[in-house]
């Protein structure tokens, strides 16, 4: 079971030069795909004077997010593992791929790259905002919960399915673009009900700098327990205890 597996590590590895190298990684690869994820709304805010969301924004949203991702995990896949998600590392941690203490830094490194990106866009924009992650009208806390719960489980299963399973053969070369097209899906799905996040690290940049914190539990919650979900599902189902392994740092 992967409670087993489940590893704290050492203090020490906070410290060591591959952890401080992953976690620029993940820093980077973060401030990447935030950029240009939340630089996508602001445009789309700017194009139409803040004008209504519209099928066609939701459309540029996902797109956006996809291709960012994409890239995002494909540059830092040989170094961190390419997680570039808060959840991603929980379900990794999970899943006993990498150690307690490891994630702390690795979390701490992907928020830092999401606010990071946010300040970077309002400076770079004139100070336009950065909008925070907000429930749609008629769609309750924990509606969206479950939301992204259900989103961040089909991300989280993609993961596992094509970078870390010992089993995944050449499927491991598709990985950064699968991530990327089942969060460009999630959000044509989701994005109008409660933004889509399924990452919590996307979801506090933007409210650190705007300042805005209603119901950003909700993106926290969700995202870790769909995580952790898939992370015991696929482990329990589909990893056999005999072919398990460490989930590498310098490559899928």
């Amino acid at each position: 079971m992967p409670i087993s597996r489940i590893a704290i590590g050492s203090p020490a590895e906070a410290g060591q030069a591959d952890t401080l190298k992953a976690a620029l990684a993940e820093f980077i690869s973060m401030l990447i795909f935030v950029f240009a994820g939340e630089g996508s709304g602001m445009a789309f805010n700017k194009l139409t004077s803040n004008g209504s969301a519209t099928p066609a924004g939701l459309v540029a949203a996902s797109l956006a997010h996809a291709f960012a991702l994409f890239v995002a995990v494909s540059v830092g896949a040989n170094i961190s593992g390419g997680h570039v998600n808060p959840a991603v590392t929980f379900g990794a941690f999970v899943g006993g791929h990498i150690t307690l203490i490891r994630s702390i830094v690795y979390w701490i490194a992907q928020l830092l790259g999401a606010v990071i990106a946010c300040l970077l866009l309002k400076f770079s924009t004139g100070g336009l905002e950065t909008s925070a992650f907000a429930l749609s009208s008629g769609v309750g806390a924990w509606n969206a919960v479950v939301f992204e719960i259900v989103m961040t489980f089909g991300l989280v299963y993609t993961v596992y399915a094509t970078a870390v399973d010992p089993k995944k053969g050449n499927i491991g070369i598709i990985a950064p673009i699968a991530i990327g097209f089942i969060v460009g899906a999630n959000i044509l799905a989701g994005g109008a009900f409660d933004g889509a996040s399924m990452n919590p690290a996307v979801s506090f940049g933007p409210a650190v700098v705007a300042w805005s914190w209603d119901n950003h539990w909700v993106y926290w919650l969700g995202p870790f327990v769909g995580a952790g979900i898939a992370a015991v599902v696929y482990e329990v189902f589909f990893i056999a205890p005999s072919t398990h392994e460490q989930l590498p740092t310098t490559e899928y």
